[in-house]
């Protein structure tokens, strides 16, 4: 069964940071892309960032040069490392798994930033 588990949501201030983790189970690790996306309610799910099989990263613009991603394929879990965040960043973060056709997601976590 594949699992993916995300942690790490929290409530932070404005300029705060925070480090979303993912930890993975059930999959060849180090053969999957990973990303992480963000859906606020009513809203369609959009992509904050992703990292390949390779460790090449790609970013929203919006988050570019504030949020990090990283994966441990020793530790089969990926991160997002969130800095400098700003109220508008308040939503459910979603980690999500591909490899061909084979995608999975995570139930999310919650991070809100209050100013």
């Amino acid at each position: 069964q594949v699992r993916l588990v995300e942690s790490g949501g929290d409530s932070v201030h404005t300029g705060g940071s925070l480090t979303l983790s993912c930890a993975v189970s059930g999959l060849s690790f180090r053969d999957y892309d990973f990303a992480w996306y963000r859906q606020a309610p009513g809203q369609t799910r959009e992509l904050v960032a992703s990292v390949t099989v390779r460790g090449t990263p790609k970013y929203a613009v919006s988050v570019k040069g504030r949020f990090t991603i990283t994966r441990e394929n020793t530790k089969n879990t990926a991160y997002l490392q969130m800095n400098n965040l700003v109220p508008g960043n308040t939503t459910t973060y979603y980690c999500n798994a591909e490899f061909g056709r084979s995608q999975y997601w995570g139930q999310g976590t919650l991070v809100t930033v209050t100013s």
